[in-house]
């Protein structure tokens, strides 16, 4: 290793736990080493440049947030600008607007009032009430019925999940939002938007100042890292932490297949959902409309939902009670530890960003302000 010098934390991961941690430690006059795997900042937030245009290389990220103070935070270090998320559905050639809103039902139906769109989704579902649904298909079924599970939500979630809906659990779709008004704002959120110039531009900011060493793979040298710093604070996988003692957690994977196409709008929205079972993506991105670009060429992603294997990038923790008992075996393990765990990798939890940003705040504040 390069660095000799003693730090106050060593900080495994440079996403945005640890760049706000990282950040945070300095203002209060603490020295970190920030080290990551990759050759990059900024964790799945990072933005590659491609044709001018702030390519979301791991999958769309809008930042959202009710928290007037989180949102203030991370615009001191970038201004965002004013995108709202907008999603479309594409179903059998069909367009069809997300989340599902008096524009939807409009297309599906030609509804114009709530009371006749109302009306349809009780007739749909009524038949399908049950007192305890079996699976993710009837529950889904008794609350919007068969327009809306079968043309927009049935194929994407099999897609997303790699099984039919009949073999998924119940619990996964707890409920599922109607807006009876023309509103095609995916976010209730009173904040957001996506940093101008890209992502890049706040965890470059946040990690100003602070020594990071990118290319480093933490385990194999973990020893030698671990005695640079007083406390290490690690934001990976908590299961590879433990050398998977318990047993891996499991996570769905993603594929990302970038494309540069000779034209200067492809789809004309940054989100367009394929909800038919047999495309095999689940939504193609189309990254110059985060930022209301005017670039010759543009960039789109196809997105492939994968299960995740210890070779592929683990994205979203699959939370049943078997992962869940096996986590809190780490979680209780990790309580008689020194070392800081945290975000969603090592809380094995789903975050938006806006959470992580708050967890890593609320971890820093109880760290060095009590």
């Amino acid at each position: 290793m390069v660095s000799i010098k003693k730090y106050d934390f060593l900080i495994v991961g440079a996403g945005l736990y640890g760049a706000v941690f990282a950040h945070e430690a300095k203002k209060r006059g603490k020295t970190c080493l920030v080290v990551d795997k990759r050759e990059h900042i900024g964790g799945n937030t990072f933005c590659k440049k491609i044709e001018d245009i702030n390519v979301h290389a791991y999958g769309a990220h809008i930042f959202h947030t009710n928290d007037k103070k989180i949102w203030d935070y991370v615009n001191d270090f970038v201004p965002f600008n004013r995108y709202t998320n907008s999603p479309v559905a594409n179903y059998n050639g069909s367009l069809y607007n997300l989340p599902f809103n008096m524009n939807t039902f409009h297309q599906l139906w030609g509804v114009k009032t709530p009371t006749e769109a109302k009306a349809i989704i009780e007739e749909q579902s009524k038949k399908h009430q049950k007192n305890k649904p079996k699976n993710l298909e009837e529950q889904a079924l008794s609350l919007v019925g068969e327009d809306i599970y079968y043309k927009l939500i049935k194929g994407y979630t099999e897609k997303q999940w790699g099984r039919k809906a009949t073999e998924l659990p119940s619990f996964i779709i707890k409920r599922l939002p109607l807006r009876y008004t023309f509103d095609n704002n995916y976010f209730n959120d009173s904040y957001q938007g996506i940093p101008i110039g890209g992502y890049n531009e706040l965890s470059g900011g946040l990690l100003e100042g602070i020594d990071v060493q990118l290319g480093v793979n933490y385990f194999k040298d973990k020893i030698a890292l671990d005695s640079l710093a007083n406390k290490t604070v690690f934001t990976g996988k908590i299961d590879e932490y433990y050398n998977y003692e318990f047993g891996k957690l499991e996570y769905r994977g993603l594929r990302f297949d970038h494309e540069i196409l000779d034209t200067d709008n492809y789809q004309g929205n940054a989100v367009i959902n394929y909800t038919e079972a047999d495309i095999p993506y689940t939504r193609i991105l189309e990254h110059k409309h985060f930022e209301f670009g005017q670039q010759k060429k543009t960039v789109i992603t196809k997105e492939y939902p994968l299960e995740a294997s210890t070779d592929l990038e683990p994205y979203y923790p699959i939370n049943d009670d078997k992962n869940n008992n096996r986590y809190l075996q780490y979680k209780n393990k990790a309580s008689n530890d020194l070392v800081i765990f945290g975000g969603r990798l090592a809380e094995y939890k789903y975050y938006d960003m806006h959470q992580v940003v708050g967890a890593a705040l609320a971890k820093t504040k109880k760290l060095f302000d009590n």
